[in-house]
């Protein structure tokens, strides 16, 4: 029986992927197998020595301390992909809400007063200075073209958007997937030069910390619009904030709401809406619910933020999950334990990603706890189970 400690709501959909009669679930349980989790954050949480996997229901793993779990060899799964749809609409919401100036526009309807009559007429003189822009014929630039990134990208395209995007490390999956309309720039400082909109889709981490920030901003074409539904330390906010007064920008549309930003007249604070949609909440929980099971049953990793990519078919008897640094003589010292007690192995896979290594063993013949634990003692194995 299989231990699922839940530490937020998990959508219904993702925790029936998880059959009762080989899953404990609860929101309090002790010696996990595995944690799922929304936004819990983990980084002062003590982790038990049981844990194997943590599954993210969405796409960022900040709340999660993943060199700490690599170190103890605990595999971190996250759901790309799955809340893409739910992003790229409130992108093109975004968008509409700004051009449109929706926003202001609709606090002075409401504002309005007097008799309907009275309203007609301060409606027709006050409309005026809520005029706004089309989007057919602007160009929309799309930094990062992952999921999210390559849906906003081909829906701005149907719009009749013109759309450059900068992303040196997309992948062959995601280009496939990509309009062939869509123009490449080399450089965050081309784009902006170029385009009418901006929308930021990259994760947080010390390479695109302040990604937008004052060398971005000096370049950008007057009247952009800003639209950040990516992570907050994407954006230097002090440099923003200066860009705004100085009426750099037209407008920053954002889900990571401030002080300083949530009143300022040119600015669009959601609640960090990005994701927050029934079918997107389901769709991840579905996805990191299923990745959780073919590991903890299978070995097999998809989706992880700090395990390499494993699959090999069962072979219908004993297998072996290892995970270890990833140094010399590995594979020759798990081998020799297998060997010594007399096993024969049928199938064999060893990956390595980085710092980390796993490795997948199928045998002829039952694996002893006694050999578990010779594996386990090789120096450099984090952890070692038999299925």
């Amino acid at each position: 029986m299989h231990k699922i400690l839940t530490l937020n709501n998990i959508s219904v959909s993702g925790l029936e992927r998880l059959p009762r009669d080989r899953y404990e679930i609860a929101s309090e349980i002790q010696n996990p197998d595995a944690v799922l989790l929304r936004s819990y954050s983990m980084h002062d949480w003590s982790v038990p020595a049981t844990l194997r996997a943590v599954g993210r229901a969405g796409a960022g793993v900040n709340n999660i301390p993943v060199a700490q779990m690599t170190a103890k060899g605990i595999c971190v799964f996250n759901a790309p992909g799955a809340n893409a749809n739910a992003v790229k609409e409130l992108v093109i919401a975004g968008m509409l809400l700004a051009a449109r100036n929706i926003c202001p526009a609709w606090d002075y309807a409401r504002k309005l007063q007097g008799t309907d009559a009275e309203l007609s007429k301060q409606v027709e003189s006050g409309k005026k200075q809520f005029v706004g822009i089309e989007l057919p014929n602007r160009t929309l630039g799309v930094i990062g073209l992952g999921a999210i990134g390559v849906k906003v990208a081909n829906a701005a395209r149907a719009l009749g958007m013109r759309v450059i995007g900068y992303d040196p490390h997309i992948t062959v999956g995601n280009a496939w997937q990509l309009s062939s309309q869509v123009e490449q720039v080399l450089s965050v400082n081309e784009m902006a030069g170029q385009a009418d909109f901006v929308t930021l889709h990259v994760p947080m981490n010390d390479a695109t910390r302040h990604l937008i920030g004052a060398q971005f901003l000096k370049h950008v074409r007057p009247g952009l619009t800003l639209l950040n539904f990516s992570r907050e330390g994407v954006v230097d906010e002090e440099a923003l904030f200066e860009a705004l007064q100085a009426g750099k920008l037209r407008s920053y549309v954002g889900d990571f709401p401030t002080n300083r930003l949530k009143d300022h007249p040119r600015v669009i604070m959601l609640p960090h809406l990005g994701a927050s949609t029934a079918e997107a909440e389901e769709n991840c929980a579905i996805m990191v619910a299923d990745q959780v099971r073919e590991y903890l049953e299978n070995g097999t990793v998809h989706n992880s933020v700090n395990f390499p990519e494993m699959m090999m078919p069962r072979n219908g008897g004993p297998r072996l999950v290892i995970v270890n640094a990833n140094v010399p003589h590995m594979i020759e010292r798990i081998s020799k334990a297998i060997s010594s007690a007399g096993i024969n192995i049928l199938d064999m896979l060893n990956k390595s990603r980085g710092d980390i290594a796993c490795t997948l063993v199928d045998t002829a013949a039952p694996v002893s706890a006694e050999v578990v634990a010779q594996i386990a003692d090789v120096q450099g194995v984090l952890s070692a189970r038999v299925l």
